[in-house]
């Protein structure tokens, strides 16, 4: 038995192990933005803005991992807690492109340190070449099954 209580064979499944490190992932990060009442897709959302101002809510919606309909809720409570405002777009009036305002920068800011001290303690054992390498393998694996569907 493994110490995530699956018997062994299934536990190193690289599925099986992919999945238990996101869901560790996930959950480490969720309670580290908690007290900045962020969630892990609001602050996906948050990032993705803050890298491409302007980004659509079906782009967003592919960055936090979730569907259009619920974009839309994360990116209307990001606006009522002022993190982010919606404006027109110049060329097309009808588009609303979120920005980040100024409490929301602030509050990215912490919210990626806390981020990053997560990552860190999740490498921390692994070399700065295996580091490297399982970013690509996992990227090679997520490209696989992206263009085989």
């Amino acid at each position: 038995m493994s110490k995530s209580g699956m018997p062994d064979p299934m536990a190193r499944r690289l599925g099986y192990a992919l999945k238990r490190a996101q869901h560790a992932l996930r959950t480490q990060i969720d309670a580290g933005l908690r007290p900045l009442g962020l969630t892990a897709p609001q602050y996906a959302v948050l990032t993705a803005i803050e890298l491409d101002p302007g980004i659509s809510n079906a782009a967003l919606a592919r960055a936090a991992f979730v569907k259009p309909p619920t974009m839309q809720g994360i990116v209307g409570n990001l606006e009522r807690e002022g993190l982010l405002r919606r404006v027109a777009d110049p060329n097309h009036g009808r588009i609303l492109k979120g920005v980040l305002t100024a409490k929301g920068q602030r509050t990215l800011l912490r919210a990626h340190t806390l981020v990053t001290e997560i990552e860190a303690s999740m490498i921390a054992a692994m070399s700065p070449g295996e580091i490297t390498h399982l970013t690509e393998f996992l990227l090679e694996c997520a490209n696989s099954l992206t263009d085989s569907s």
